[in-house]
């Protein structure tokens, strides 16, 4: 667990750092997939998929 969350935290910086150059890469996007699929499997994914939900669910109930 404790691997897990230091790569999770060197891909936050990582993808931070690329985002904040203005040019996202091959490179970068793979290291941003990376940060997706590290932080599917840490105890921060149930939080994340009902913050993602919700904000989807507000979105869709808009009516311009």
């Amino acid at each position: 667990m404790v691997i897990s969350i230091s790569v999770v935290l060197l891909l936050v910086v990582l993808a931070v750092i690329f985002l904040r150059n203005g040019g996202l890469k091959f490179s970068h996007a793979l290291v941003c997939a990376l940060l997706g699929f590290f932080l599917a499997s840490t105890s921060m994914a149930p939080t994340i998929h009902e913050g993602v939900a919700a904000t989807a669910e507000v979105v869709g109930g808009l009516h311009p």
